[in-house]
């Protein structure tokens, strides 16, 4: 299987030249609260948001499941798990979304369609070809950091969507995680795949968790200095995604 790992490998480069791009050039992914017209052909942001996460939640699981590994309970797990925050992600995620009328640009949904594609692919292709998954000590410290993980994603995720319903103009975020940091949804995130890495414990996995930092440490980065733009009474103290470093 070295073909794979080859692959897989300079996959994860490319992921770490695209964080360092994103933090040394500031490039602002205009969607959101960053949405403008100037990256061409746009399109609703629900719809957006659909087509982004799909390829996750399709290639994975169909990969695995195709694959000649014993469906037993570890892969019942792990399968249940991706499923659980994509079926999320992709399905529930964009209608409960405030943002009417919003659009993002379709060089986005395509950028992100293709890094769902391939992140899909490499990870289940190494738990349905290549790794032999067990049950260990592993599995429960893993769970433990996912789930929580998944609680401040969505948690944060339900508090910015209430303000939004709320009003119509963004508000400055306050109790939870917000306490400490700008993005405890994008906090949540990443120790959440970091959980999901530590149960599969394989080179794909936390290939993908590496890749979910790379992504989204730039995005806090584009928020926090934001909204410290936007609201002069800004709290100074709070971090940007990681409680009290960062």
């Amino acid at each position: 299987m070295g073909w794979f790992y080859n692959f897989l490998f300079l996959w994860i480069f490319i992921g770490l030249c695209t964080f360092f791009y994103l933090i040394f050039s500031k490039t602002i992914a205009p969607y959101g609260r960053h949405s403008n017209s100037d990256w061409g052909i746009t399109i609703d942001n629900k719809w957006g948001w659909f087509w982004m996460e799909l390829p996750a939640l399709v290639v994975m699981p169909l990969i695995v499941l195709i694959s000649p590994v014993e469906k037993n309970e570890i892969i019942i797990l792990i399968l249940s798990l991706w499923i659980l925050h994509y079926f999320y992600r992709t399905i529930l995620f964009p209608i409960k979304l405030k943002t009417k009328g919003k659009k993002m640009p379709l060089v986005i949904v395509i950028s992100a369609f293709i890094f769902n594609l391939f992140n899909g692919f490499f990870v289940g292709y190494e738990i349905g070809n290549i790794s032999q998954l067990d049950f260990g000590i592993n599995t429960l410290i893993g769970l433990i950091i996912f789930f929580t993980g998944m609680y401040i994603n969505r948690s944060s995720d339900n508090k910015l969507i209430s303000l939004r319903k709320e009003n119509k103009e963004y508000q400055i975020p306050q109790g939870g995680m917000f306490k400490y940091i700008s993005c405890p949804n994008h906090f949540g995130e990443i120790i959440e795949w970091f959980g999901f890495a530590i149960i599969v414990f394989n080179v794909g996995a936390l290939s993908f968790a590496f890749w979910t930092a790379f992504n989204l440490i730039p995005r806090a980065m584009n928020h926090h200095n934001w909204y410290k733009k936007s609201f002069v009474e800004y709290p100074k103290e709070r971090k940007v995604v990681i409680p009290f470093l960062f």
